[in-house]
């Protein structure tokens, strides 16, 4: 009977003990968007001494790696559903990695839409705070423009040398191939392998592990009605620094006397799809809440969410007034 093999990058502690999850002590290896898993099992299979990471956000790309995973019988990997960014920053402390391997990311050629491209400076900086010193940093793509770009996105960082005499190769026979891989050989494209190592220039690292705050409760008195401040719902988005909130639709429940509020809040480097909930605990005092459905994490940004979703419905009537809060970020005393 093999270990749990997937897990949900917000169901696992911040930051996550991999030899605890793995079941030993290993070098870690991490593949990043493994999409069939034939690259990732591969890996695998050529380091048994290693444990094996592989990140996705697809679904069927995460079942279809767990298949193969269970097909041959692999204890040493593990798949989690996550961005990539926030694998590196939430669940990998400094300096945990041995390995990241990226094969043929998303290369975004439309101008507009080239932000969104994995390979930055940025996120350079961000892998270099989690690889050990000598860890490999190997990518693999086939678009000759996006290559031209992570070229000179490593020419430019402090934190990698490479690993060959020129900044990536056209050949690597060594590698396992990935489906897409195959493919684009097989269809005459050349594909351009970086292979790169963590050298020893410190990087400061301005990355911290996200922290987790108490469950956000807030209680406060108003002569309004649920009814009414459902039908005034939602406030406008709030913004602090890199962290947004915006409040989507509010529901009413039919059972008790709750409001519920879907919001989706973004900050660094977490995005969550939230329920905040607004309960009528006596005639004219209501509590605010984090609803737990889809197990969100009580981040900096959900108490930013709920301290102005509180301070939004004290302004509503002048006789309004806060009664307790345990949140982080002060909420102005309105009466």
């Amino acid at each position: 009977m093999l270990p749990p093999i997937v897990y949900q990058a917000t169901r696992l502690p911040w930051p996550t003990p991999w030899a605890e999850i793995f079941g030993r002590p290993a070098p870690l290896l991490l593949e990043i968007g493994f999409g069939g898993g034939h690259f990732l099992v591969g890996l695998a299979q050529k380091r048994p001494d290693a444990n094996v990471l592989g990140v996705e956000i697809s679904l069927p790309s995460l079942r279809r790696g767990q298949k193969k995973i269970e097909q041959a019988e692999l204890g040493n990997v593990r798949l989690v559903q996550a961005d990539a960014r926030l694998l590196l920053q939430a669940l990998c402390a400094p300096a945990t990695l041995s390995s990241v391997y990226i094969n043929f990311p998303d290369p975004w050629p439309k101008a507009r839409h080239q932000h969104r491209r994995l390979i930055s400076q940025s996120f350079l900086h961000l892998a270099a705070t989690r690889l050990t010193i000598g860890a490999h940093l190997d990518i693999a793509t086939d678009h000759v423009e996006y290559a031209a770009a992570i070229a000179q996105c490593l020419a430019q960082t402090p934190y990698f040398d490479s690993r060959q005499a020129a900044p990536f190769a056209t050949e690597d026979d060594e590698r396992p191939r990935t489906k897409y891989e195959r493919t684009a050989l097989a269809e005459g494209r050349i594909c351009h392998y970086f292979k790169w190592q963590r050298n020893d220039t410190p990087a400061p690292n301005i990355f911290p592990v996200p922290k987790e705050h108490p469950m956000p409760h807030v209680v406060l008195r108003s002569p309004l009605s649920l009814a009414e401040i459902g039908r005034r719902l939602p406030p406008d988005p709030v913004a602090a620094g890199n962290t947004h909130a915006s409040y989507l639709e509010a529901y009413h429940s039919l059972s008790e006397a709750k409001l519920l509020i879907g919001a989706y809040v973004k900050e660094e480097p977490l995005s969550q799809r939230v329920g905040l909930a607004i309960r009528q605990r006596e005639p004219g005092e209501f509590v605010i809440s984090l609803h737990e459905v889809g197990f969100p994490r009580p981040t900096a940004g959900i108490h930013l969410a709920i301290a102005h979703l509180a301070e939004w419905i004290i302004d509503l009537h002048s006789a309004s007034q806060l009664i307790h809060t345990n949140l982080r970020q002060e909420i102005e005393r309105k009466t």
